[in-house]
């Protein structure tokens, strides 16, 4: 029998926090293992209780999500977990920091359960959880704010046909999508994105689609 998906909440709101709790704990597949109402707390019970995911906020007194994010999975960090963040439309600036900060994905707070349960199941696998119609409008705005402007644009180490794919990737589209347009199969668009991932020393899609638009290998 695969062991549950242990699942961390933090939310400042204590009726979402008590939804979102109510609604995980409900899946055979899944156990609460623990709430909270600020990141510093988070960062403490997910040391102590080691949850597979937290499911994170953004605005939070004590510590922020992005604060409490970067603690948890940012550079660095020897054994980071899995941060799934939630938010709303009216705070995308954060969203963009909380993946730079190492989230794996994000949700809007108004997504349907089972898009919140699909989301752990997700991230609890190593997969990023990207919405691309919003990612793309995310990262391109944000990240062209941040990106000094002085940076030139640079694939690093990848061969032309991998900063194709990254291209792509950043652009949210699928493996399927992307093997469709570059007329090639699926296992190499696979072969691709790891080989990607490796040379860059990036963790998941998240982190290729931040290191894309920050080298301005994107518009």
């Amino acid at each position: 029998m695969t062991a549950a998906i242990r699942v961390l909440v933090c939310d400042d709101q204590e009726l979402i926090r008590a939804g979102f709790a109510t609604i995980i704990d409900a899946q055979p597949d899944m156990e609460i293992v623990g709430e909270c109402g600020d990141g510093r707390a988070a960062v403490d019970l997910a040391a102590r209780l080691r949850p597979d995911v937290v499911v994170m906020d953004v605005r939070m007194p004590v510590l922020d999500g992005i604060g409490a994010t970067r603690l948890l999975a940012g550079a660095g960090v020897p054994e980071p977990v899995k941060v799934l963040v939630v938010t709303t439309f009216n705070l995308d600036e954060y969203v963009y920091e909380a993946l730079r900060a190492g989230a794996s994905g994000f949700l809007l707070k108004d997504a349907p359960p089972a898009q919140l349960l699909g989301g752990i199941r997700t991230v609890a696998t190593g997969a990023a959880l990207l919405a691309p119609e919003v990612t793309r409008q995310l990262v391109g705005r944000y990240a062209a704010r941040i990106r000094p402007a002085e940076d030139a644009p640079d694939g690093g180490p990848l061969t032309p046909r991998e900063l194709e794919v990254l291209r792509l990737i950043a652009e949210g589209l699928s493996n399927s999508e992307i093997a469709a347009a570059l007329v090639i199969s699926q296992e190499t668009v696979k072969t691709y994105v790891s080989r990607i991932l490796t040379k860059l020393d990036l963790r998941d899609r998240v982190q290729a689609v931040v290191y894309a638009y920050r080298r301005g290998l994107v518009v």
